[in-house]
């Protein structure tokens, strides 16, 4: 189990991300769609004020259950651990132990 800061450090960077998303985009578009060197600059500096944890490069995908961030599969949000213990007891379908 991971610790508590750790997860809701997690949280809060999700909820900054949704925040800022529109204005970073836009920032971006803007970025790549000017001439001018100055003024690419202006708006890589308007980019760069705003929170750090807003950038989706800082999200880290974490277990919903113990929030885990190694051994996670995107398939079912879920660390190794998990996806072995429900698999054998049969919570997600489709999933079986593997026998040759």
């Amino acid at each position: 189990m991971s610790k508590k800061a750790l997860i809701e450090r997690q949280r809060k960077r999700i909820l900054l991300v949704n925040k800022y998303f529109l204005k970073r985009q836009n920032l971006k578009k803007q970025i790549r769609q000017e001439p001018l060197i100055s003024k690419k600059f202006q708006l890589q500096q308007k980019l760069q004020k705003l929170p750090r944890d807003s950038s989706s490069s800082r999200l880290q995908n974490r277990c919903l259950l113990s929030g885990r961030p190694k051994g996670f599969f995107r398939d079912f949000q879920i660390s190794r651990h998990y996806v072995r213990e429900m698999a054998l007891l049969g919570y997600l379908p489709g999933v079986q132990k593997a026998s040759w």
